[in-house]
């Protein structure tokens, strides 16, 4: 054969071994490129469910459903509520932990998030592992109760009372795991008083106990507080802020009254760890535009509470703060959170 013929059947050879590789390579694309793209496509790219742990129709609806209406006119995709309630929150949470780490799924969780955390009970997740910190979306003042025709008729009464009568004076809560209980744990221990816990299953049975006389006092929040208060059939001892709430303006604070304490209910979205920081960007700038509009801000404030914008580095740190809060507490209160 002539070196041409040679050169030729070489240059053939590779010919067919470069088309073999290349067809390969197609074929290989084919079975992975379709998954690839999906991942690089921006975010987002479907339907984006905020699971709420909580029953519907409750304040975490009120505060969430407005949310997905902002979140899928910003982000341009379908936004839905999956309403996911259960063992305090925890099977919620779960199922926003273990989600797909794409930025889709997210969870609204309130005190009791942190309440879990701090109580030490074995977990199918790591609140501060599992999850990325949004930013906090709503907080809520909290107000001390008592019946319109309570003994008690202002905060500094009963708290003598109390100091005087250690474990006579009584509250309302809902289990070791419920933040009423634990907010009025930070408002005994910074007035000096021991009160006992009666549980109840929910506010509704423990109002009409408190409005009937069977216990002297419960700390809850404002939008379970305003309805009696402004109806005359309990009366607000303190508001729980900095600063008197404009639904009751005749309520004044704590503070004002000697007792150098602040509670607040509040609830926070955050996001599957490990999802694309776009994903955590983009949910985070579309969730402080909302809480910048005037929509959001007349929705809360008919709550009695307003929108709380927060950078994902100060939610994390309030997080923390509020499981060091509880933990600090735990100790003095032997409580269950069966």
């Amino acid at each position: 054969m002539s070196t041409d013929s040679n050169t030729r059947h070489r240059s053939h050879q590779g010919a067919s071994a470069w088309r073999a590789l290349s067809t390969g390579a197609l074929l290989l694309a084919s079975l992975i490129l379709p998954g690839t793209l999906a991942q690089a496509q921006s975010f987002p790219n479907k339907t984006i469910r905020l699971v709420v742990p909580y029953p519907p129709g409750g304040p975490a609806d009120v505060v969430g459903r407005p949310l997905v209406e902002f979140l899928a006119r910003e982000l341009g995709q379908p936004a839905i509520i999956f309403n996911r309630d259960g063992a305090d929150t925890i099977l919620g949470a779960e199922l926003a932990a273990k989600a797909p780490p794409d930025g889709h799924t997210l969870v609204l969780l309130g005190d009791s998030g942190a309440i879990n955390t701090a109580s030490g009970r074995k977990l199918p997740y790591d609140l501060e592992r599992d999850l990325i910190p949004i930013t906090t979306v709503y907080t809520g003042p909290q107000v001390i109760m008592v019946a319109a025709n309570s003994r008690f008729k202002n905060l500094q009464e009963m708290v003598q009372y109390g100091r005087a009568n250690p474990g006579k004076l009584t509250f309302a809560a809902f289990g070791g795991a419920s933040a009423v209980f634990w907010s009025t744990a930070t408002f005994l221990q910074a007035a000096g008083v021991e009160a006992l816990h009666v549980p109840y299953r929910g506010m509704t049975v423990a109002q009409t106990d408190l409005i009937g006389g069977r216990i002297d006092m419960i700390l809850g929040g404002s939008t379970a507080a305003i309805p009696g208060i402004v109806g005359g059939k309990l009366r607000g001892l303190a508001i729980m802020s900095k600063q008197r709430s404009p639904l009751l303006p005749d309520v004044p604070t704590a503070i004002e009254q000697g007792i150098d304490a602040e509670t607040a209910g509040w609830y926070g979205v955050f996001m599957t760890a490990g999802s694309p920081p776009e994903a955590v960007r983009k949910v985070h700038e579309a969730l402080i535009r909302a809480m910048e509009s005037k929509e959001l801000r007349e929705i809360y404030t008919k709550q009695g509470g307003a929108p709380r914008p927060m950078s994902t580095d100060e939610f994390r740190a309030f997080v923390q703060s509020e499981i060091k809060r509880i933990k600090v507490l735990m100790p003095r209160y032997k409580v269950s959170f069966d």
